[in-house]
């Protein structure tokens, strides 16, 4: 009997997935061309976009309709840089800050694995229908599985562990995130295990500090690049540094996965990034989220408090924890608020204008949280990242390019090539909304329906 109703279900979910929907009357707005398409039709047939038109259409011709007079449909947002491996909670980075004494790690990672169907259902509900994992542990290629395997799911990109400069011991439970490299061959034998996965991007972690210079670490970065696209997959590069940045783009870096932070880029900077086809991912968010979280100045947005892991919200609050079990750092934050608070001002102040000046050079901007960090909260953080892009001087067409075509093109791959428009022939990744954001960016978070592979969710079911 048991077996009879699944098949039932199966055969249910396969029909309704086939049935060909029409959004008729809405206005159609494509970032990647900037088009706007008022009254029109969008026929969706299976998990793929059948044809855009405008005006009166053969009602027998379109299947089911879906209703969209006084709506915006906007092709599904990517999120470029995600972290699964961590919860955006407290304790998820014991190497930032060590709270084992509260949770000890090994139960958080535990938290995370099994909240993975609700943390993919908060993407679904943010209008998110793609993301980038940009590292995390071997089995980070378990949850790309695992998204692809259910339907209330973002499409998934995965990194496997970082390739770094420094050690993270707190992190290793035995499938580190993070991985020490010492040599260029001890790179290249990593990246060949890491090829057999079929990663989706290879990451580097470039710290650079007193005791790790930029050109110390270089040519283990040359050789890793090297050895990655000898295999043919691209390779992406955290480097908040101008030099660093400038190193990891000589040396052949496809991805930039944040924002230059230490000092405004040069005219040189911007025509490397331009001549060599780099994509850049700004991750503005993360870098207020640490600093406002230790000094309890937390300025979660709204869509944060309603869409993201309640858990993980009540987490973020230190003042829950008793004195003797804070780690120094937060001890300190909280002691000078106002210093934390100076030191993202300081950050801004170099990073808006950065991102300013590589938009308006024609740099191929992604959007990116670096959610799963302390604070930075997975789904809803984009429409935080959306806000500073703004105050950066982003308008809001640019900001929807961002997250959808130039989005796409970080991704990569047959998928890449087939979302992040409305166009014939891409997949049905589709939000709706109520209102317009090319009015207020804003607005790209009032979300009606959202619609991956084909598959319909009015937005306040989702998480119900």
């Amino acid at each position: 009997m048991r077996t009879l109703l699944c098949v039932a279900i199966a055969l249910i979910a396969f029909s309704s997935r086939a049935e060909k929907i029409s959004l008729v009357g809405g206005t159609v707005i494509d970032p990647a061309d900037g088009k706007v398409l008022p009254n029109a039709t969008v026929v969706i047939n299976g998990d793929k976009i059948e044809r855009v038109a405008m005006g009166k259409q053969d009602a027998a011709a379109l299947g089911k309709q879906i209703d969209c007079a006084s709506k915006f449909i906007f092709p599904g947002y990517v999120d470029t840089h995600v972290h699964f491996f961590q919860s955006g909670d407290l304790f998820t980075r014991p190497d930032g800050a060590d709270f084992n004494s509260v949770r000890p790690y090994k139960d958080e990672v535990a938290w995370i694995k099994s909240h993975l169907d609700d943390v993919f259902a908060r993407y679904i509900r943010c209008g998110i229908t793609t993301v980038v994992d940009v590292g995390g542990p071997m089995w980070n290629f378990e949850v790309r599985k695992k998204a692809n395997a259910i339907t209330k799911a973002p499409r998934v990109a995965v990194a496997g562990p970082l390739i770094s400069s420094v050690s993270r011991e707190k992190l290793d439970l035995g499938d580190p995130p993070i991985l020490k490299i010492d040599t260029p061959e001890q790179a290249r034998d990593f990246v060949r295990k890491l090829a057999e996965q079929k990663p989706d991007l290879v990451k580097i972690w470039y710290i650079v500090d007193k005791d790790h210079p930029v050109d110390s670490f270089r040519p283990i970065v040359r050789a890793t690049i090297e050895e990655s696209h000898a295999h043919k997959i691209r390779v992406a590069v955290h480097a908040t540094e101008l030099e660093t940045a400038r190193a990891a783009v000589e040396e052949g870096a496809d991805v930039l996965v944040h924002s230059v932070i230490d000092k405004p880029v040069d005219d040189a900077f911007v025509k490397l990034l331009k001549d060599r086809h780099v994509i850049l991912c700004p991750t503005l968010v993360v870098f207020e989220r640490y600093g406002r979280t230790f000094s309890h100045q937390l300025n979660l947005t709204p869509e944060e408090q309603r869409w993201g892991n309640p858990e993980v919200i009540a987490s973020l609050d230190v003042t829950k924890i008793p004195q003797d079990k804070l780690p120094d750092r937060v001890k300190t934050a909280l002691a000078d608020p106002k210093a934390a608070l100076d030191k993202i001002k300081k950050t801004y102040e170099v990073a808006l204008p950065n991102l300013k000046k590589l938009e308006d050079a024609g740099v191929t901007i992604a959007a990116g949280t670096d959610a799963g960090n302390i604070g930075t909260i997975h789904g809803p953080a984009l429409f935080r990242e959306f806000q500073l892009m703004k105050e950066a001087g982003l308008m809001p067409m640019q900001i929807l390019q961002c997250v959808t075509a130039n989005a796409a093109k970080l991704f990569g791959g047959e998928t890449g090539a087939h979302i992040g428009k409305i166009e014939n022939g891409y997949f049905a990744d589709l939000v709706i909304l109520n209102s317009n954001p090319l009015d207020d960016i804003a607005h790209a978070s009032d979300i009606h329906t959202v619609i991956k592979n084909g598959m319909v969710y009015p937005a306040d079911s989702i998480l119900h």
